[in-house]
């Protein structure tokens, strides 16, 4: 009896270490976090090049305009038209196939914003503070460790990478470089979702035992369309397009959106999936899986897709929890009672937005006394702009100036990307996987641990 009330189990172990760990992890305090030397003065203005001005790299443009002391400084894009900010130059076939995703390109930008086809040649150039990242996610390692290594801070958009081990160099060149990196999980500039973080861990609905979120759009039957191998359209640098990924031929379902149905670019899982397992994990304050399947497949949609178009993945937190996500686009209407996330309590469940939450108490069930344990409750969210994601450059913009940790630094969006690598692992192998947060890596199939990276094709590399 003795030994076996001595003995700590692997999710008490990983729980104590969750815990001792949360607040660098997490991002749950700020002050205790080191100041990176050379901040910039309060009211200096923060000059700063953009990779990737597609449809993201657009909104994000836009974002960054609306600050005062932002003056953007370059442009780099694969694509001529997007370079050239220049709407009618799009390819009459892509504005066809992706409709509102071709960014209109209105914006307003002086005449001496240099613009570039290579990146490389953004990133020489002394005078740039920051470089902000909005390309495809097979991308975004690459062009962040050498960002870093150029002495400029980074906003790179969320998946922060395409494989684990790509995520952890990118983490070790920030901390190398000592660089400000904000990656754009903009949840985690709302306050509404920190101040739920605080009320769920101090017990607001009990023990929480599920936690579930889910993208639905229902694509069915043609999805992303199927189309043959084609020339690029003109404009185009496929080659530089592909970048560290294998050659291939161009074909209109892949690029310059279509890509996130692509698992060699991409997916569903890492495009949303990482938002709310972002959200779900702060509010729980966990830093990652430590079992994690999968189920799913192209069940119903008839288009060029790699990815599934019907996924559920469930995985088992530290804290005695399940995290589920599903990805529905092959069905429609919303899983949940309301909101974009529910957590699930032993007195109640919360279904939350950015723009607010809902508390629904639990009846108690069988065999316990009938009675109702918290009280309903609609909360809205209050102060701040409603839009997170200028909250999220504008958080970024001022840690560069004090040399402060962003809401959302290398390590957290790290942690938060490899939910849905590892959901994408899950699915591959067809196997609930064990994973060790402290190590990364999968301790129950020695072999699948050869999908947390790839070979890039020359001459593209890992720092």
């Amino acid at each position: 009896m003795q030994k076996n009330q001595n003995k700590t189990t692997r999710r008490e172990f990983l729980e104590n270490s969750a815990k001792a760990t949360a607040q660098v992890t997490l991002g749950l305090t700020a002050t205790t976090a080191p100041l990176i030397e050379s901040a910039l003065g309060a009211n200096e203005r923060i000059r700063v090049g953009f990779i990737g001005v597609g449809n993201r790299g657009s909104q994000l443009l836009n974002g960054f305009l609306t600050q005062e002391d932002v003056d953007v400084v370059a442009l780099c894009d694969v694509y001529e038209p997007y370079l050239a900010r220049d709407y009618s130059k799009v390819d009459g076939e892509l504005t066809e196939t992706l409709g509102g995703r071709v960014p209109k390109m209105r914006e307003k930008l002086t005449d001496g914003v240099a613009r570039y086809k290579d990146f490389r040649r953004l990133l020489d150039r002394k005078d740039i503070d920051a470089a902000v990242i909005a390309t495809p996610d097979h991308w975004h390692a690459v062009q962040t460790i050498m960002a870093c290594q150029a002495s400029k801070d980074v906003y790179v958009e969320k998946p922060l990478s395409i494989t684990v081990v790509e995520g952890r160099k990118m983490v070790q060149a920030a901390r190398r470089y000592n660089r400000v990196v904000q990656v754009g999980l903009h949840r985690r500039s709302s306050q509404l979702y920190k101040q739920l973080g605080g009320e769920v861990q101090a017990g607001k609905i009990g023990k929480v035992t599920v936690a579930r979120a889910y993208r639905v759009s229902n694509m069915f039957p043609n999805g992303i369309g199927r189309y043959p191998d084609t020339s690029p359209p003109k404009g185009l640098d496929w080659d530089m397009w592909l970048g560290p990924r294998p050659k291939r031929p161009y074909k209109h379902s892949l690029p310059l959106y279509k890509f996130r149905w692509w698992r060699s670019y991409s997916s569903q899982m890492a495009n949303w999936g990482v938002h709310y397992c972002d959200a779900i994990r702060w509010v729980l304050a966990q830093k990652a899986p430590i079992s994690i399947s999968a189920h799913g497949g192209r069940f119903a949609v008839d288009d060029d897709r790699t990815i599934p178009d019907t996924m559920e993945t469930i995985f088992e937190m530290p804290c005695g929890a399940l995290v589920v996500f599903g990805q529905y686009e092959a069905s429609g209407g919303s899983p949940l009672l309301s909101g974009e996330i529910e957590l699930r309590g032993t007195f109640g469940n919360i279904y939350a937005e950015t723009g607010g939450y809902k508390v629904v108490p639990s009846e108690a069930g069988q065999f316990q006394q009938r009675t109702t344990r918290i009280k309903p409750e609609d909360k809205k969210a209050t102060g701040g702009n409603n839009d997170l994601t200028v909250e999220h450059i504008r958080n970024f913009l001022d840690c560069i100036k004090t040399r402060g940790r962003t809401n959302c630094d290398m390590e957290t969006g790290h942690r938060s990307t490899t939910f849905a690598l590892l959901a994408n692992i899950a699915l591959a192998t067809k196997s609930r996987i064990e994973w060790d947060p402290d190590t990364e890596r999968i301790i129950n199939d020695k072999d699948a641990n050869r999908l947390l990276h790839y070979t890039y094709r020359k001459p593209w590399k890992l720092g």
